[in-house]
């Protein structure tokens, strides 16, 4: 099953979960969006509401791939959240794949997840990744075994592709990109 749950929190930059639920919607993934609290109707950091498919308590733990968005206010909800910590945790324990954007990565830090693991993040987030034990690499899409991180909203595009790439095929993504007039 190549099911994927992309998590959203109050603030959440709006760019980097819209560009990765389409482009993998457009892969034919399926693809949840899953508030991380009780609210379906999410507010993003520039006051664009989307409506999540689940609550975080009532999705199942079936997914394939979890996808954490940024957005400063976002990543403050997410890093704030033991229950959203411990499912990536338990995903990652799983031998499931992880992917997190912009300042998101510093969630991955807080559950532990980035000790002797490449990755980058938004400009300015270096820091938690550090004490995390993470390597910083200066790539717009970072790939370390099962998990996945990207620098932000610019990169958005490219790291949707690179996750169409490792659940389907190069083949696919590079359509896509072509299709989209990404490449």
């Amino acid at each position: 099953m190549n099911q994927v749950d992309l998590f959203l929190a109050p603030g959440f930059e709006e760019i980097e979960l819209i560009t990765v639920a389409d482009i993998l919607r457009r892969a034919d993934i399926s693809t949840r969006l899953i508030s991380i609290d009780s609210q379906l109707a999410v507010t993003g950091a520039h006051q664009i509401t989307i409506q999540a498919d689940l609550t975080m308590d009532a999705a199942d733990h079936n997914a394939h791939l979890l996808v954490l968005p940024g957005g400063g206010p976002g990543t403050q909800a997410m890093l704030a959240s033991t229950a959203l910590h411990s499912r990536l945790q338990q995903h990652l324990a799983k031998g499931k794949p992880i992917a997190a954007i912009c300042a998101a990565p510093m969630v991955l830090a807080k559950a532990n997840l980035l000790r002797g693991i490449n990755a980058i993040c938004y400009p300015g987030c270096e820091a938690a990744l550090l004490e995390a034990g993470a390597n910083i690499v200066m790539e717009d899409v970072v790939i370390d075994g099962l998990i996945t991180t990207s620098r932000g909203p610019g990169t958005a595009a490219a790291f949707a592709f690179e996750l169409v790439r490792q659940i389907k095929s190069e083949t696919l993504s590079q359509q896509l990109s072509k299709e989209m007039l990404f490449a």
